[in-house]
């Protein structure tokens, strides 16, 4: 990897570095005679999306779920799932179905999420309140849709990967995990999802399957860009994380990272890709945010 950097969100040295670019569409070592099959949680927008179109481009077969996911621009071969994430037994049957059409699952990646929503009510932008003034609503909102349904959806995943001893499991976080940036339940919940990804994945390595939590930089997502307020000067395209996905998939050595916080950027570094249009954005440290 260029420059020796590290890849971990901590710095704590957990992963290996300079190892030689691999080839998104490397996926053999997982696929067996079959395509790869990933699902994709909180498709129907924003980075969930592009990690969803991304893993398509790389080959595998995708199912992308989401509440308004009927509704979201994705290639055809992406298979749409109309799933509220809340609703154990709505996510039963998602993972059902993947079962019985694919009889497998290699990738899971955990990016449903709530909270953003209702920024503004009564005429006051409640964001950035302190936690004393913030509306309650917004914590279950983070922790039910956000952290509980990684959970739930991970128990699912780990039954079918446990069985086959392969698979891997990424967990989109952020570095509200280790700082506080904004909003106090942001980070409680950012720190819990890293807490997951630690603790399950050593449940899961003696099982041969990893788990990490994956940090993106200031992602292009419809938000961002309507915002009109931020520097994207080294912005990433939402297919940008999905590549890094696609990437640890294909690394035969991926269980080495189980338990990790991963920068995408610092990602792109190690496996030699780019973004979509062909930038390498510099990897973001905690100082930055």
């Amino acid at each position: 990897m260029a420059g020796g950097a590290d890849l971990t969100a901590a710095g704590d040295g957990q992963i290996l570095v300079g190892r030689a670019p691999v080839s998104l569409h490397s996926l053999n070592h997982m696929t067996d005679t079959q395509r790869a099959v990933a699902l994709v949680t909180g498709a129907s927008r924003g980075v969930g999306r592009g990690i969803a179109v991304a893993l398509a481009d790389a080959g595998m077969r995708v199912f992308a779920s989401g509440r308004t996911i009927d509704g979201t621009a994705l290639p055809a071969e992406i298979v749409r799932v109309a799933c509220d994430h809340t609703d154990d037994e709505a996510v039963a049957r998602l993972f059902t179905r993947v079962d019985a059409e694919c009889g497998r699952l290699d990738v899971l990646v955990n990016s449903a999420w709530g909270g953003y929503e209702r920024m503004v009510e009564d005429g006051r932008f409640t964001w950035a309140a302190p936690f004393w003034d913030q509306p309650r609503w917004r914590w279950d909102a983070m922790i039910t849709t956000g952290v509980r349904s990684a959970f739930v959806a991970s128990q699912l995943a780990a039954r079918t990967m446990v069985a086959a001893r392969r698979g891997l499991i990424v967990n989109v976080s952020h570095w509200a995990a280790q700082k506080r940036i904004g909003n106090t339940i942001y980070g409680i919940a950012k720190a819990a999802t890293d807490k997951l990804t630690r603790d399950t994945a050593i449940e899961l390595r003696p099982h041969g399957v990893t788990v990490v939590s994956l940090y993106p930089g200031l992602v292009r997502t419809e938000a961002v860009l309507s915002a009109g307020v931020f520097d994207l000067s080294n912005s990433e395209s939402p297919e940008f994380s999905g590549r890094a996905v696609a990437a640890l998939a294909a690394d035969p050595e991926l269980l080495k990272l189980t338990g990790s916080t991963l920068v995408a950027a610092a990602l792109a570094q190690r496996y030699g890709f780019t973004d979509t249009d062909g930038r390498s954005p510099r990897p973001l440290t905690l100082d930055d945010v």
